[in-house]
């Protein structure tokens, strides 16, 4: 049995892409969306097609991209921030409640976002892992764009039969 197994380009020639970036663990998230920035680009992303805007936590995050999905301006969009684990039970309710808007606001207006919100045990883990989860947040939006696209094709009827 043979079965076709669909894998979208990694082109993000012409894709808009929207990035909320908290700023609590300051350092961290912006290694996060360095990193990330610098995958677009590498992916054929023009600086005029991001838009970067700034929220106070990681809690803030699904408003702020639930607000620009609502513009339908964007192909994907990508959440950055930076949960660390302290002494108390915060941490659980900040990574479960951000996540779970997260998948919301996706679910809810059919917009790929990719999450890049990390949470982690310490600060050092952070900064090992900031890098290559910008860079694959990056690489997750165009990848999700583009499949989104070729899904909708997929669901059109061709132009011939109408």
């Amino acid at each position: 049995m043979s079965v076709e197994v669909f894998q979208a380009e990694p082109d993000g020639e012409g894709l808009r892409i929207g990035i909320v970036q908290a700023r609590f663990n300051g350092e961290v998230c912006d290694t996060l969306r360095k990193s990330c920035l610098a995958e677009l680009k590498r992916h054929g992303i023009a600086d005029e097609d991001v838009f970067v805007c700034t929220v106070p936590g990681a809690l803030e995050i699904p408003l702020a991209l639930q607000q620009l999905a609502q513009t339908r301006e964007f192909d994907a969009l990508i959440a950055i921030g930076a949960v660390i684990r302290g002494e108390t039970y915060h941490f659980e309710v900040v990574s479960n409640e951000s996540c779970s808007g997260v998948s919301r606001v996706s679910l809810e207006f059919g917009i790929p976002i990719a999450n890049a919100i990390l949470t982690t045990e310490n600060d050092a883990q952070a900064e090992v892992r900031a890098v290559e989860k910008g860079g694959d947040a990056a690489r997750v939006a165009i990848e999700m764009a583009n499949l989104g696209e070729s899904l909708a094709e997929l669901a059109s009827p061709p132009e011939d039969a109408a």
